[in-house]
């Protein structure tokens, strides 16, 4: 596809899935907390799609440092409701992007890896206080952070699942069988488990996906 229409298509989805999620917060009153993971989760799943879109990083890279500078400005000044953290010094939603940048960058000739190491990020943290709230009896503090076991487990199987897949399903090198790729993204989601429980001011967005580049780079494949 060419390069221009892909970030036509990058940036239309992004807006479309904010665009929904404040639909789902104005009209079936659900939390900022749920629509911010709505966002994470549906932003994060574009990783699937890269290598349709762009023939190369750099437009995706881009997109992704200008999303990181949006996301500031509306950390800053707050226009998209559904985004907002309950921790105003909660910066994830700028790590995010950023994050993704250094992932393509990094793996982009190597496209089950790129989408692997986001996948932690995506669904593991994604889900992880929807989990929490929602099913959290068992409480532990981090700083001045309030996190459930549940949501915790709730990391580990949504990142497990989907780090496994990213590793299988993918076309590209390295190839993998279902069974080798399990052993990997089962030690990269108990790693990103342990370093999401413990990371404060949405730093988890960095944390989660550095272990998750360090483990796939040091993997003998």
């Amino acid at each position: 596809m060419n390069n221009w229409l892909g970030l036509i298509i990058c940036f239309a989805y992004i807006f479309t899935i904010i665009s929904l999620a404040e639909m789902l917060r104005r009209r079936r009153s659900y939390s900022s907390g749920f629509t911010r993971k709505v966002i994470h989760i549906g932003v994060g799943m574009m990783a699937w799609g890269l290598h349709w879109l762009f023939d190369n990083p750099w437009f995706f890279i881009a997109a992704a440092l200008c999303f990181a500078i949006i996301n500031f400005l509306d950390w800053r000044y707050k226009f998209f409701v559904s985004m907002a953290s309950s921790d105003p010094s909660n910066l994830g939603t700028v790590y995010f992007p950023i994050a993704a940048a250094v992932v393509a960058y990094i793996f982009w000739d190597r496209p089950p890896l790129m989408v692997a190491a986001l996948m932690p990020l995506t669904w593991g943290d994604g889900l992880a206080p929807v989990i929490g709230k929602m099913y959290g009896r068992r409480h532990y503090r981090v700083h001045t952070s309030i996190r459930t076991l549940e949501g915790s487990m709730g990391f580990f199987v949504g990142g497990l699942l989907f780090t496994w897949l990213a590793l299988w399903l993918p076309a590209g090198v390295p190839t993998m069988s279902p069974l080798v790729a399990f052993f990997p993204a089962l030690i990269i989601t108990l790693v990103t488990t342990v370093i999401e429980a413990v990371s404060i001011w949405g730093l988890d967005n960095l944390t989660i996906t550095a272990a998750a580049i360090l483990i796939l780079q040091f993997w003998p494949f």
